[in-house]
């Protein structure tokens, strides 16, 4: 059936339906929760999203979304800019910035390599952060958030021998046990993980 010939509401749901997490139940509680708002409400948020899709872009430096070009984070000049933190997706920057632990800045990679799906390294935004740290030597380190998944372990690892040559020090986050969790309910992986990246407790 043609989106042509789809009542609405229908096509409505279908269109919800084609985000990622958003099934086709979820999809129908959205529609009818959209159909239950005003109309300035829904005429505000179609408004917002055409607005983000025309005005926002890649940074050109770290290539995260941005309505301005450097993002505000590389253009701010009191974050510690030899510090890089390279992340799959320009959500990760978010996540990594809500954490309030990283004072440096970013470098979005768009993917991780994935030879079973042809993704290689011209793919994703590799040969620009070599680029950015043969640069003026002002990086000193290269912090790697990839996530802990088989293509995320082997394009840190990747990375990681394609930056050391060039003198920065390549770290990995530390990936254990999640605050609050229990032992019996944490995977093996996790666990093993924990222990590897096990620290002294010092004393009082």
């Amino acid at each position: 059936m043609s989106q042509a010939s789809l009542d609405p509401v229908s096509r409505l749901i279908y269109e919800l339906s084609k985000l990622p997490g958003i099934g086709e139940k979820t999809a129908t509680r959205l529609a009818y929760h959209l159909l239950k708002q005003s109309t300035e409400t829904v005429a505000s948020l179609a408004d917002a999203l055409t607005g983000a899709k025309a005005r926002t872009r890649l940074c050109g430096t770290c290539f995260t979304f941005t309505d301005e070009d450097p993002c505000r984070i590389c253009q701010d000049s009191s974050r510690d800019h030899s510090v890089i933190c390279v992340v799959e997706r320009p959500s990760d920057v978010l996540s990594v910035e809500q954490s309030g632990a990283h004072h440096g800045v970013f470098h979005v990679l768009h993917g991780l390599l994935s030879p079973l799906d042809g993704v290689g390294p011209d793919d994703l935004k590799i040969r620009d952060l070599v680029t950015r740290v043969g640069a003026g030597g002002v990086v000193q380190e290269i912090v790697i958030a990839t996530n802990p998944s088989v293509e995320g372990e082997a394009t840190a690892m990747y990375l990681a021998r394609l930056l050391k040559p060039l003198g920065v020090r390549v770290t990995q986050l530390a990936y254990g046990l999640p605050v609050g969790g229990a032992l019996e309910y944490t995977d093996r992986q996790t666990i093993g993980r924990a222990l590897k990246n096990r620290v002294e407790i010092l004393s009082a």
